[in-house]
Formats: C-alpha cells, structure tokens, sequence
C-alpha cells in the first residue's frame, strides 16, 4: 500500500482562534474621546467659585472694617477713662491736702503774730520755720499786701474808708493774709480798704482842664509855636 500524501489543510499552519467581536475593534481606529457635559460646564464652575470668594472677601473686609472702629472706640474711652480717673486721683489729693492746711491756718495766725511781736525766738522759733516750710513745699502759699487793689474775689474788706491819696479801692492794711493752693483760694485775705475822697476826682477833673486851658493862653502870650 502506498502512503497517502497529506492534504493542502493539513499543511496549513492552524490560526489562533479570535473572537469576531475583537477582530472588528482591532481593525477599526479608535475615535478620540470626547468631552462630557461636566467637563464642558468647568469654566462657568470655575466662576461662580471666584464670584463667592471675592462677596466672601469683601464681608471678612467689612468684618475687619467694623472690628478695627469697635477696638480704636474701646481704646479711646479707656484713654479717657485713664485721663478722668487720674484728674479725680489729683483733685481728691487737693481737697485732702486743703482740708488738712486749713486746720492748720489758726496756728500759722498765731506764729506770724508772733512774729510781729518779736516772741519767736528760740526753739519755738525753729519749730514755726519747720511748720511754715513743710507747708509751703506741700503748695501753701501766703497772699495780701498793703498797697494792691482790692479784688473781691481773693479779698475780703473788713474795715473800710476814704483816702484822698489813692485813685481806686486799695487794701491799706492787712489785718489776715490769705492762702491759696496753685489757683484753688482755701481763706481771703482779710484786710482794710480805702476808697478815694469823694468829690477828688471831679476836683482834679477839674484842675486838670484849668491846666489845660491855660496852657493855650501861655503859648499865645510866647508868640506861638515857631513855624518852620
């Protein structure tokens, strides 16, 4: 018997076996992707966001703004609260220290009429000195001499008369000095007044127009001012 020669399918080399389905998405060419309607609307997304950020800026800015007044407001009545407790801290230590010099008044009265007696001497002498220079340095201050005018505001006239030698009310003679504390007055002075002579003045009005009418009659009499 002779062999039988293989058939033409027999030499064919066998194919591997592909689905229809992938033979078909091979051969074709891939399309390219094309944008979604989510990916299409970002822009516009995009500005919405930054619209609600500069409307959320601008009401921290206003926040900010309102925060800003609120604390230069608080600080500027603690500034006056600080200036008000420290003038009523001042004016309490005044009153106190002038309560406290004016309890002692009789007892500068009674030094300074000894003094005018000639009986401070010895160490009642040198303790009036300590007393008068402990309250000046606490800003006591003695006011009232004879010859200043009469102001009613610091002066209180306890004897009064008439003086053909003076031109206006005159304190003529201090019968109490007056004390004071910077400008706060804690006793006037107590004193004598003089007013002018009643009828002087129309009298030296008087005197004075004489004067001056004979003044003319004198530059008459003369020949007159020269003429240049």
């Amino acid at each position: 018997m002779t062999e039988e020669t293989p058939g033409f399918d027999e030499q064919q080399p066998q194919q591997p076996d592909v689905p229809s389905g992938a033979a078909s998405e091979d051969a074709e060419p891939k399309a390219a992707p094309t944008p979604s309607a989510e990916e299409g609307a970002a822009p516009a997304g995009d500005t919405g966001q930054n619209a609600a950020l500069v409307a959320q800026l601008d009401q921290v800015r206003t926040a900010l703004g309102e925060r800003t007044a609120d604390l230069q407001r608080l600080q500027a009545e603690y500034q006056n609260y600080r200036r008000r407790v420290e003038r009523d801290r001042i004016a309490v230590k005044e009153i106190a220290i002038a309560n406290l010099l004016t309890e002692l008044l009789p007892v500068l009265d009674d030094i300074g009429r000894a003094r005018e007696h000639g009986e401070l001497v010895g160490g009642f002498k040198s303790v009036a000195e300590s007393l008068e220079t402990t309250v000046a340095k606490m800003g006591l201050q003695q006011f009232g001499k004879e010859g200043e005018p009469f102001d009613p505001t610091i002066h209180e006239a306890l004897m009064h008369s008439y003086a053909p030698d003076v031109t206006e009310t005159t304190c003529v003679a201090i019968l109490q000095p007056g004390y004071r504390i910077g400008e706060r007055t804690i006793r006037p002075a107590r004193v004598a007044v003089a007013e002018p002579q009643p009828g002087a003045q129309t009298v030296k009005a008087a005197e004075e127009s004489t004067e001056d009418k004979a003044e003319p009659a004198e530059n008459k009499e003369n020949g007159g001012p020269e003429e240049g």
